[in-house]
């Protein structure tokens, strides 16, 4: 399993970076992210932090532990600029938190996201065609997610990505111990999505390589 999408105390998860990344590894995790919401108000405070949580752990347990960000509810303006500035601060992979269904996102976020220097767009919601075709042109992978109300519109997510070629990645959005998935529930999920067994193997194969990339 790789995780590349979780949350700790530093923001609103329930767990220190330690805890989270020891129960990951119970679970048989092979590499976890820990992407603290962020914004202008925190990126400075929490980034630093989490490089060198991620650093520590990483040399302790041999493991790939990446330090990143999750942009959220930032203004579509400013998403790029703050991307950018993630980026000068050590975060080795940014999100951006799409436009759930079940939060009141920004609209013209997701397409902020996709011409902007980031990673994933989290859980994008009711992406268009347009957003779709823009994330397979940008390499950006667009997120199929295990938690509950973002994961309700997963089978779109799925089609439109199906539909123009954009690349699937799976994440938990992890903010509390019972948020983490085995591997086997993280595929019965994308197969609920309407995924096949292909297109699973294909989607968990992109998250080694995102793996790889990031930690070079």
């Amino acid at each position: 399993m790789f995780d590349l999408h979780t949350h700790s105390v530093f923001s609103d998860g329930e767990l220190i970076p330690s805890e989270l990344v020891r129960r990951a590894m119970v679970m048989g995790y092979r590499a976890i992210a820990i992407t603290d919401h962020g914004d202008y108000s925190n990126v400075d405070f929490v980034i630093p932090r989490i490089v060198k949580a991620c650093e520590k752990l990483s040399l302790a347990y041999g493991m790939a532990i990446i330090p990143g960000i999750e942009l959220t509810h930032v203004p579509p303006v400013h998403i790029s600029e703050l991307a950018q500035e993630a980026r000068s601060l050590g975060a080795r992979l940014v999100l951006v938190h799409g436009e759930t269904i079940a939060e009141p996102v920004p609209p013209d976020t997701n397409l902020a996201a996709l011409k902007s220097p980031i990673d994933i767009l989290a859980h994008p919601g009711l992406i268009t065609e347009e957003e779709a075709l823009l994330a397979f042109q940008k390499g950006i992978f667009l997120e199929i997610t295990t938690r509950r109300g973002h994961s309700l519109t997963n089978g779109h997510v799925a089609k439109m990505a199906r539909q123009f070629g954009a690349l699937l990645i799976l994440n938990t959005d992890a903010h509390a111990p019972e948020d983490l998935v085995s591997p086997d529930r993280a595929k019965k999920i994308a197969c609920g999505a309407g995924m096949t067994e292909a297109e699973v193997s294909e989607m968990f194969e992109n998250s080694k390589r995102l793996v790889q990339h990031v930690t070079m």
